[in-house]
């Protein structure tokens, strides 16, 4: 079965159910019962599945990226080191902007094309514009799942570098 090279990530309604830059008070901190808490002292979560799928693609020797637009860079950052999930990443372009933008980058620092790339995200602009590029969209409903990641790779391997484009939902 052909398998991607890259799997992307977006991280807000992605891997968690929040927007980093609107919806929790950075900065944030791990508690002594290792729960993740904002400046306020809300609990924050991942979505449930997100170790298991990151831990998934790691096994199966497929890199890992992560892609966001969100404008609290350094709050996203300190999640992603907090949840220790930091070590799966091996770029991430985390900043405001087109999506475009991010894929661009991420395509000159690992040398892979977008053919072998593959990318789940909630919001349908960026399944669109990234589409056009020739990667593989994921749409991410309801946060992301071990059965939505199957589900895409099964899609990768079907077209097997047919050329990108979304996947219907």
């Amino acid at each position: 079965m052909s398998k991607p090279s890259l799997a992307v990530f977006d991280l807000d309604y992605t891997l968690w159910p929040f927007w980093v830059d609107t919806h929790v008070d950075p900065p944030f901190k791990k508690s002594r019962t290792g729960e993740i808490l904002d400046s306020i002292g809300r609990t924050i979560h991942l979505y449930p599945e997100v170790r298991d799928v990151l831990q998934s693609l790691h096994q199966d020797g497929i890199l890992i990226a992560a892609a966001s637009r969100t404008g609290e860079v350094e709050g996203a950052e300190q999640l992603l080191r907090l949840f220790s999930l930091d070590h799966y990443f091996c770029q991430r372009e985390i900043y405001p902007g087109s999506k475009v933008t991010h894929f661009r980058r991420i395509r000159e620092g690992t040398g892979l094309s977008y053919d072998q790339m593959i990318f789940f995200d909630d919001e349908h602009r960026n399944i669109v514009e990234v589409g056009k590029l020739g990667v593989l969209c994921v749409p991410v409903s309801k946060g992301m799942s071990l059965k939505l990641l199957q589900k895409g790779l099964v899609e990768f391997a079907r077209r097997s570098g047919a050329g990108g484009g979304a996947l219907e939902q």
